[in-house]
This record gives C-alpha cells, sequence and structure tokens, in this order.
C-alpha cells in the first residue's frame, strides 16, 4: 500500500520524506489555508521534496470553472493530480480531464454507488473519507470494503486512496482490505512507529551497553 502524507505543511512533508515513506501528497483548501501560502507556492515547494502524485484541488463547483483551474493546475508540474468533488459537475469535468490525460482524485467519496459513478468517469483515484462516516456512526472501513470489492469485480481500473485517517488502526485496516493508497496526516506517521516495546527495549540495549563500555 502506497503512503502519501496529507498535509501543506513543508516542514511535516520534509519530515516524512526524511524516513523514506511519502510515495505522494493530498492537499486541500482547508490545509492550503492553514499554511497561510498560496496553493502554487506550496506545490512548488512540495515538488521539489515528493517525487510522486500531488494532489491539488479545484474549487469551482461547475465544470467549465473546474476545467480552466485544473488545466491551470496540471501546468505547473507533470506530477499533478486534480482533485474534484464528486458531484455531478465534478464528474463531467473528470471525463474531460480524463481524455486530455489529466490525472484526477475524486474526493468527499461517501457511498460505494459515488465510487462506482467515479471509476466509470474516469477518475485516477477515489478518496473515501473512512473517519468522517465513523463520525456520524457509520462504518468508514465497511464503505472502503464495498469499493475495492466492486472495483475488483468489475476490473476498475481506478485506484482506492484511503482518505480522512483518524489513527493507525484505520491504516492497519485499510491494508488488509487492500487499498491502493492511504493518506495520512503527519501525527499519524509518527503514531505508526511507536510500539512500547521498542521503547523499552531501546532503553534495555543502552542501558547495557553502557555498562560493558
Amino acid at each position: 500500500m502506497q503512503i502519501f502524507i496529507d498535509s501543506a505543511d513543508i516542514d511535516d512533508i520534509k519530515d516524512a520524506a526524511a524516513m523514506g515513506l511519502v510515495d505522494g501528497v493530498t492537499t486541500n483548501p482547508s490545509l492550503i489555508a492553514k499554511s497561510g501560502r498560496t496553493l502554487e507556492e506550496v506545490i512548488n515547494d512540495i515538488v521539489e521534496i515528493v517525487d510522486g502524485p500531488i494532489s491539488a484541488e479545484v474549487i469551482s463547483t461547475d465544470c467549465d470553472g473546474m476545467l480552466e483551474e485544473g488545466r491551470k493546475l496540471a501546468k505547473i508540474h507533470e506530477n499533478i493530480v486534480v482533485k474534484v468533488p464528486l458531484i455531478a459537475e465534478g464528474l463531467k469535468a473528470v471525463q474531460i480531464f480524463t481524455k486530455e490525460g489529466i490525472r484526477t482524485n475524486v474526493t468527499l467519496c461517501f457511498s460505494p454507488t459515488q465510487a462506482m459513478l467515479a471509476a466509470k468517469a474516469g477518475a485516477t483515484y477515489i478518496s473515501p473519507f473512512l473517519g468522517r462516516v465513523d463520525d456520524i456512526s457509520g462504518e468508514g472501513m465497511e464503505l472502503l470494503e464495498q469499493i475495492i470489492t466492486i472495483y475488483r469485480n468489475y476490473d476498475m481500473t481506478t485506484q482506492v486512496l484511503a482518505a480522512s485517517i483518524r489513527h493507525p488502526l484505520h491504516v492497519v485496516q485499510a491494508a488488509l482490505l487492500g487499498s491502493d493508497v492511504a493518506t495520512l496526516p503527519h501525527k499519524v506517521i509518527h503514531q505508526l512507529l511507536k510500539h512500547p516495546l521498542t521503547d523499552r527495549g531501546l532503553e534495555q540495549f543502552l542501558a547495557d551497553a553502557k555498562k560493558s563500555g
């Protein structure tokens, strides 16, 4: 399973990339706003750090507006993947982007039927929001499993990108289900490393080394 970092914080991206853990990056308008910088500034920095897919989101809600924004984003760098909301106008744009050779990440997916339609429109990635489904007493992992099963049943080529991941268990479950990608906040990436037995074992090794030194 590929790991993307869900962030627009350049320091966090550098940190994760330095560990060799980052296959790509996802951003959204909220993350860009939090960074206090423009989208183009952030993207130009990211491409210097990560050589992989970088999702940048359009903010228009009509097809023509999405096409105009998406084409501009795609020109910034060859690694750009245009992030499009899962609405009717978005699927119209996805179909055109696909014909033009522009990769897309269809976001804000909350049902298997939405995912099926996005795949039929030609989406490169589908982003089901697992944590947000859990937030309303749904089963985010059940949604992920349904999407993966449908895609496999019909050999759909759209990659499943597990999003809105809140903790390491989400990552384990997504990997066991066979998700193509999981996009993780910087905090969760570091949580994946943590285990009390590792800390205890290292402490014991270092103590023993001092004794023998």
